[in-house]
Formats: structure tokens, C-alpha cells, sequence
């Protein structure tokens, strides 16, 4: 049974796709990490960068975009060979100041700005259209060559010179008058745009896209059986109008997550450490440009050879982290440390293994393959951010290291800083730490304490204060008489 839920009756959207009882793909939209992929700005060129064959675009937002060369209006419209334009500098196509209306491709992550195209699409039922393609493409899932020669041939009769059509899966059943309607509405669409980005005095957003409600159509035109269960009736409408699957509104009083299991999963995906049925377990550590798998035999203990438990624990880790990488929505660089292998065949037996999970995840993957140190290396299209990054925030302790320093180091440091002050004419000096941090430094009965205090020349006279981490911060220096005033009344 495939079953998409929708969750869409607060504030934060989500759906997920249940295969044969197991989740497959999730979808999760908060306000604050709406993904901007399919956002239209009217932006301004704030550097080009030649060496990079790029520039930074400021559209508006938090951080600046960046735009290649070869995603540049001017230069997918420039009428020289190929050859030629690949040898000219993006000082050629753009220049600082100048205004764009540029489209984000790929979301913001950490500090690194969206990625950005100036071709810009408008996706229809059939048809994407690209007023500055200048190219026809059909989907590659039109497997008959001579359907696809003729929508090539088409497209190329019904586009202007400067204009590109991508023609998509569901045109297949479509008649010419209904592309040439779409095509029509598709561009005026465009020239409204145009009309609204003039408006505009300064960078900003020209267009919105609703990438939640689209990725959901999407997902529902990939399944050929099924069903969607809903919680609210504003998507049941909008959903109902192109959808090809029975929509049913669920009534019941627990959350409609909760209801089909998918809050367990939610909660799975983003935890550190994932464990197989058979007592086998996963360790994610995600960095921002990388993703590393530890696979871990646990508590599986096998009934044949180690050989035997080894290939049977990593064909289940392969089947899993696929999974989990696919609804954890990792992209970047990820590499799976499985438990080493010797023989050569239990290495292509599992690289096949992953290729085959692999399969099911539409984002474009790069299995690139075994390291010399048995690593596997693959990639993975990112768009936007992973889950971790749009449910989760940095800690205010650690600030994301996971670490924190301790009480010994932090005991030292204050030593260190306090040493710097010796010889000044102060009677003593009021620190302000956590409790851990002066039991440290004053060692036992005090002595350390004693022994600075006579070599800087002065009191060093605490107060303490709770804190979820070691800290110090030296208060004041002064008379002791009043320090102590002031500590006993801290």
C-alpha cells in the first residue's frame, strides 16, 4: 500500500510517503526555513569575481547569492560558439551594478548564500518554460525515441529564438493545442513578472514559490496506487484538482503523524545513532559539507562465520542508511565506514547493495565507491537544508562542537590571566565563576588559591553562580574589605 499523509492544519506543513508500512520520504515546511528554491529577485550585482567565473548577487535577503557564469541571460543568449564563449571571462556577460532577475536554485546553508540562475523557469502541468533557454529538452522517462523526437520538434516549431521549453513526463497524453495554451499562459506569466520587477526601486522578491504544496503535487503524480490522507480540507481542495488518487480527510483526534506511526521516524532522524532490528546500529555525524556513517555490528552476533555476520550486518546498514539519507535529506559529501571486508566480492556485493537502495531517491546520488581504506564514498544533490539543520539549532553551550571546555582547562586560564595582573596596587581581585571551576583552582583546603593569591600580590576572593558550563569573569579589583561586601551580597 503507498499512502501519502498530510499534515497540514498548523503552521508547520509536512507530508510523508509510506511504502509497505515504511516511511519513505518526508517533507517538512516551518516559516522560518521555508526553502526559497524557485524564488524569483529582481537582484543587483554586488561583485564579480573572474577568477571564480561568478558573482555575488544581493537580492534582498540575509546573504548575497552566487550566480555562474554559465547560468548568466547574457550568456546562454550570446550567439557565438560554444568554444569561444567558454574562453570569456563572466566580465564579458555582467558587470557590478547591473540589475538581474535571477532565480534561487539551491537554499542558503550556514554561512554560504543561496546558489542562484538568471535562467529562469516557470514549471506548468507539461511544459517548463525558460524565456532565455534557448534550448528544447524532453524528460528523459519518455523512453520511445520517436515520442521524444516529436515533442523535440515541436517545441523547437513553437518557441521564439531566445526562449527554451523543457517538456516534461505528463505531456505524453496531451494534444498540441493544449502545449500551445499552456505556453500561451506560461508567458504571460513571464511578462507579469517583467511588470512587477520594474515596480521594484531596490533588490527584493518578485515571486514566492509554494515549494511545499509543488513537491506534494509532484509527489502524488509519481504514484500509480494509492492513497492520500489529509487533516484539513483547504489541501484536500487544492489537492483534489490534480490529483488522480482518492483523497480521504482523517477526523481523528491524535495528530495525523502520530496516527500512522511518522513521529517515531521524525524523531529517528535525528538522533545520532540509528539501530537495525538485528542489534546493528548506524552513527550519523553531519558536518556542513560532509556526512559520515559508522556502521556497528552492536549487539549482532551472527549464527555462521564473522565473514558471514559482517556481509549480513552491512547489507541491512546499506538498505538503512539509504533510507536514512533520503529522509534525513543529507546532501554534500557522505562516506560510509562499513565494518571491513577482505574479500573483494563482499565489497562489489554490497557497492551493489547501495546502489540498489540508492535507487529509490530521486535527488541525484554519485556513487563514486570503495577507498583504499574500505570507506564508501558517494554524493548527493543538496537543494536545501537537511532536517537536522531546519528542526535543530546550534546549542548555546557547545555552540554545535558537542563539546565543552572543562573545569580544569577553564580553572587554568583564569590562573593564567590572573597572573598577568601581579605586582599591581590592588588588595585583592573578585572573580565571579561556576562552583566546579573554583574548586579547581583553589585545590585542596584552599592551597592553590593561596599560593596564586601570595604570588600576584593579592586576594583572589570568589563568588559563584550556576552555570550549564565552566566559566569565569573577573568582576573588579579593589580593597578586600569591600570585594568581600560585594561577593557575600552577589
Amino acid at each position: 500500500m503507498d499512502t501519502l499523509v498530510v499534515n497540514y492544519v498548523l503552521r508547520e506543513r509536512r507530508a510523508a510517503r509510506i511504502k509497505n508500512g515504511r516511511v519513505e520520504k518526508l517533507f517538512i515546511d516551518q516559516p522560518k526555513q521555508r526553502s526559497s528554491v524557485g524564488n524569483i529577485y529582481l537582484g543587483t550585482v554586488a561583485k564579480v569575481m573572474p577568477g571564480l567565473n561568478a558573482a555575488f548577487v544581493e537580492i534582498g535577503e540575509e546573504h548575497s547569492g552566487f550566480l555562474h557564469r554559465d547560468q548568466l541571460a547574457s550568456f546562454a543568449a550570446s550567439g557565438e560558439e560554444k568554444l569561444v564563449k567558454d574562453k570569456r571571462s563572466i566580465s564579458s556577460y555582467v558587470h557590478q551594478g547591473e540589475k538581474l532577475l535571477v532565480q534561487v536554485e539551491k537554499d542558503a546553508t550556514g554561512t554560504k548564500g543561496p546558489r542562484l540562475s538568471g535562467l529562469i523557469e516557470f514549471p506548468g502541468d507539461s511544459l517548463i518554460y525558460l524565456p532565455n533557454g534557448r534550448y528544447v529538452a524532453v524528460s528523459k522517462k519518455i523512453e520511445d525515441y520517436a515520442a521524444r523526437d516529436k515533442w523535440r520538434q515541436l517545441g523547437y516549431r513553437l518557441k521564439e529564438e531566445n526562449e527554451g521549453l523543457i517538456f516534461r513526463t505528463s505531456c505524453e497524453n496531451k494534444h498540441e493545442e493544449e502545449i500551445r495554451e499552456e505556453l500561451d499562459k506560461l508567458r504571460m506569466e513571464y511578462r507579469e513578472l517583467l511588470k512587477a520587477a520594474k515596480a521594484l526601486k531596490k533588490p527584493g522578491k518578485v515571486f514566492e514559490a509554494d515549494s511545499f504544496f509543488e513537491e506534494i503535487v509532484e509527489e502524488i503524480k509519481k504514484m500509480d496506487t494509492g492513497e492520500i490522507v489529509v487533516d484539513d480540507l483547504r489541501i484536500k481542495d487544492l489537492l483534489s484538482k490534480s490529483s488522480h488518487l482518492p483523497i480521504r480527510l482523517y477526523k481523528g483526534k491524535e495528530n495525523i503523524f502520530a496516527s500512522h506511526g511518522i513521529e517515531a521516524e521524525i524523531d529517528k532522524a535525528l538522533k545520532r545513532i540509528v539501530w537495525l532490528e538485528n542489534g546493528a546500529y548506524l552513527i550519523f555525524d553531519e558536518a556542513e559539507a560532509l556526512t559520515i556513517i559508522d556502521v556497528n555490528t552492536g549487539k549482532y552476533a551472527g549464527k555462521l562465520d564473522r565473514r558471514d555476520t559482517v556481509l549480513k550486518t552491512n547489507e541491512w546498514a546499506a538498505e538503512e542508511a539509504a533510507r536514512q539519507i533520503r529522509l534525513r535529506d543529507i546532501g554534500g559529501m557522505i562516506l560510509i565506514d562499513f565494518i571491513d571486508m577482505k574479500e573483494e566480492a563482499d565489497r562489489k556485493h554490497i557497492l551493489s547493495k547501495m546502489e540498489s537502495a540508492l535507487q529509490k531517491d530521486e535527488r541525484r546520488t554519485n556513487l563514486i565507491g570503495f577507498t583504499p581504506l574500505g570507506i564508501l564514498q558517494l554524493t548527493r544533490k543538496k537543494t536545501k537544508p537537511a532536517i537536522s539543520e531546519s528542526l535543530t539549532q546550534r546549542c548555546a553551550v557547545c555552540e554545535g562542537t558537542g563539546w565543552v571546555l572543562s573545569a580544569e582547562t577553564i580553572a587554568f586560564r583564569l590562573e593564567r590571566e590572573l597572573w598577568e595582573f601581579r605586582g599591581q596596587d590592588h588588595e585583592a581581585v573578585w572573580v565571579v565563576t561556576s562552583r566546579e571551576v573554583g574548586n579547581v583552582f583553589s585545590g585542596e583546603n584552599g592551597i592553590h588559591k593561596k599560593r596564586i593569591g601570595d604570588s600576584i600580590g593579592m586576594d583572589v576572593i570568589f563568588s559563584f553562580k550556576e552555570s550549564s558550563k565552566p566559566f569565569y569573569e573577573i568582576r573588579q579589583f579593589g580593597n578586600a574589605e569591600e570585594l568581600n561586601a560585594k561577593a557575600g551580597g552577589e
